[in-house]
C-alpha cells in the first residue's frame, strides 16, 4: 500500500521535528512498516506509554511526542486507523478504577462527597487524552491534531471504538478553538502572505477560484474577504468569508464573479451581499465559528461603510434537488397543481415526446432531460413549478437532530443562516447555471436577509419551533 500524505503536513513537519527526533533516532519507530502489522503495536504502544510516563523532563517528552508524529505521518491509511485504534482502545478510561471511585462517590458522607465526585472524575479521563496534549508541545502540533480529527472522522464509520478518541479530540479542540482565541483577519491581495492566498484558493469550497486572476477580482476593492486564524495556526484560515459591497442584492452568482465586471465604488454601495463561507479545517468540524463570523463582519463593514443598509446572501440549496428527485419517485405528477399539469402535458406533447407519461410523470421525465434549463420552452414551464417547491423545500423539508426535539432544516445553508436569525427573502432563477449549480439546486439560488432589528426574534422562531422567517414575495408562492 503507498503511503498517504496529510496534505501541507508531512513535509513542514518532517522538517520542523527531525531536531527533535535526531537525538535518539526514533529507536524502534525508525523502521515500523507504513501499513503497522501486529508484531510492530507492542513498540508503539511501549512509545506511547513513555510519553505519558514522562520521563526525562520536558525535552525528553518532546522528543517521545514528535517521534510519534513522524510515525503517524508516514503511515499508509491502513496502518494510522490502526495507529488511532491503538490509542483509543489501550489507553482508555481504567474500568476498575472507575468502579472503584463510583463505590467511593455512594459510601461517602455528606464531607467527603466533593472529593469523592473529583476521584470518579479523574477516573473517567482517559489516559489518551494526555497523550494528545503532547503534540500541543510541538511546532505547528495544534495543526497536526486538527488533521488527526479529520482522519478521525473518515474512519469513524465502521469502527465504533474510534468514537471515544474522536470524542475526547473535539472537547480538546473545543477548548483550544473558543471565539475569544480567534482573530478576525481581511485577507488582500497586496498584503496577505502568498501561503494564505494559496490556502484561500485551496480551502474555497461553494465557488471555486479558478486562477489568480479569478482570486484578485474576489480581492478588489469593492470585495472583501475576511477569515478566521487561531494564534497557534497563523497561517491557516479556519472559516473565511467573501462579501461584494453592491447596490442591492445580486441575483446570480456569474456577474458577481465576472472577472471583466467594472469595479464598483464601495463608497457608494447600500448592500453588503455575503456569497461565500468555507469551512477550511475539517478538522474543526463541528465546532461552530459561522455565526460569529458573520456577526463579527457586519460590526466590521458597519464601521467601514456607514451607507450599508443591507446585509444578505446569495447562496445555494445544495440538498434541494436531492430532495426534489425524492419527491419526484414518491409522488410522480401528484406533486403538481392542476395548472401545472396541464403545462407539462403541453410541452411534452409539443415537443413530440408522447403524452404517457413513464414512471416518474411527466414532470420528472422534463427534470431528469440533459440541459432542460438550455431550452426556452422547457425552462418556462419549470420555473414557476421549481421556484414553488424549492420554497417548500426551504419552508418544510425538516429533520430532527440527534439531540433536540426541534425540527430543523435539513438543508445545511438554510439551517445555518436560518438559525443565526436571517430571513428567507428571494429565490433567484439560474442564479447557478454552472454544472454544479444544476446537479444541486437547479440552478436557483437563495437571498438569505440579515435585519439586525429581527435577528432575535427570526433566531427563536427557528430555535424554538423550527419555522422560517419569510418575505411576503416568498409566500405566494406557497399558496400557489
Amino acid at each position: 500500500m503507498a503511503r498517504h500524505q496529510v496534505p501541507g503536513l508531512l513535509d513542514r513537519l518532517g522538517t520542523l521535528w527531525r531536531e527533535f527526533v535526531a537525538p535518539q533516532g526514533g529507536g524502534a519507530l525508525a523502521h515500523l512498516d507504513p501499513d503497522l502489522p501486529d508484531e510492530q503495536l507492542l513498540h508503539l504502544r511501549e512509545q506511547m506509554q513513555a510519553c505519558l510516563d514522562a520521563r526525562g523532563g520536558d525535552v525528553s517528552a518532546r522528543t517521545r511526542a514528535a517521534a510519534l508524529g513522524h510515525v503517524y505521518l508516514g503511515l499508509s491509511e491502513l496502518g494510522r486507523r490502526r495507529f488511532l485504534t491503538l490509542m483509543a482502545t489501550e489507553f482508555s478510561p481504567d474500568r476498575d478504577a472507575v468502579d472503584r471511585a463510583i463505590a467511593e462517590l455512594e459510601g461517602a458522607d455528606d464531607t467527603e462527597r466533593e472529593q469523592a465526585a473529583f476521584h470518579v472524575y479523574q477516573a473517567l479521563q482517559p489516559p489518551r487524552i494526555s497523550l494528545l496534549k503532547q503534540f500541543n508541545i510541538l511546532p505547528d502540533g495544534v495543526k497536526f491534531l486538527v488533521d488527526m480529527r479529520a482522519e478521525l472522522l473518515k474512519f469513524r464509520s465502521g469502527h465504533p471504538e474510534l468514537d471515544g478518541l474522536e470524542r475526547d479530540l473535539m472537547e480538546i479542540l473545543t477548548g483550544w478553538f473558543d471565539i475569544g482565541f480567534l482573530e478576525l483577519r481581511r485577507i488582500t491581495w497586496d498584503a496577505s502572505p502568498a501561503a494564505v492566498l494559496e490556502k484561500i484558493i485551496s480551502y474555497e469550497a461553494v465557488h471555486e477560484i479558478r486562477s489568480w486572476d479569478d482570486l484578485k477580482n474576489r480581492l478588489d476593492s469593492d470585495r472583501r474577504l475576511y477569515g478566521f486564524f487561531h494564534p497557534r495556526m497563523p497561517d491557516e484560515p479556519l472559516i473565511f468569508v467573501q462579501v461584494a459591497l453592491l447596490n442591492g442584492i445580486a441575483d446570480n452568482i456569474h456577474d458577481l464573479l465576472d472577472v471583466n465586471a467594472p469595479v464598483g465604488d464601495p463608497a457608494l454601495a447600500d448592500t453588503a451581499v455575503f456569497y461565500s463561507i468555507s469551512n477550511a479545517q475539517k478538522g474543526l468540524s463541528g465546532i461552530s465559528f459561522g455565526n460569529f463570523l458573520i456577526k463579527k463582519v457586519v460590526s466590521t463593514l458597519s464601521a467601514e461603510f456607514p451607507s450599508l443598509k443591507a446585509f444578505a446572501t446569495l447562496s445555494p440549496l445544495p440538498g434541494f434537488r436531492v430532495w426534489l428527485e425524492q419527491q419526484v419517485e414518491k409522488d410522480g405528477d401528484d406533486l403538481l397543481l392542476p395548472t401545472e399539469t396541464k403545462a407539462v402535458t403541453a410541452l411534452v406533447r409539443r415537443k413530440g415526446n408522447g403524452a404517457r407519461p413513464p414512471a416518474l410523470g411527466l414532470f420528472g421525465r422534463l427534470l431528469s432531460a440533459e440541459l432542460w434549463q438550455s431550452d426556452k420552452d422547457t425552462a418556462d414551464v419549470m420555473r414557476p413549478i421549481l421556484l414553488r417547491l424549492a420554497t417548500i423545500y426551504l419552508v418544510s423539508a425538516r429533520r430532527f437532530p440527534e439531540k433536540g426535539n426541534v425540527p430543523v432544516a435539513i438543508d445545511p445553508v438554510a439551517h445555518f443562516h436560518l438559525s443565526n436569525g436571517a430571513r428567507i427573502e428571494r429565490l433567484n432563477w439560474m442564479g447557478d447555471r454552472s454544472g454544479r449549480g444544476i446537479r444541486q439546486s437547479a440552478g436557483l439560488m437563495v437571498n438569505y436577509l440579515y435585519r439586525l432589528q429581527d435577528i432575535e426574534k427570526n433566531h427563536e422562531g427557528y430555535s424554538s419551533r423550527g419555522t422560517a422567517a419569510l418575505s411576503s414575495a416568498l409566500k405566494g408562492w406557497l399558496k400557489g
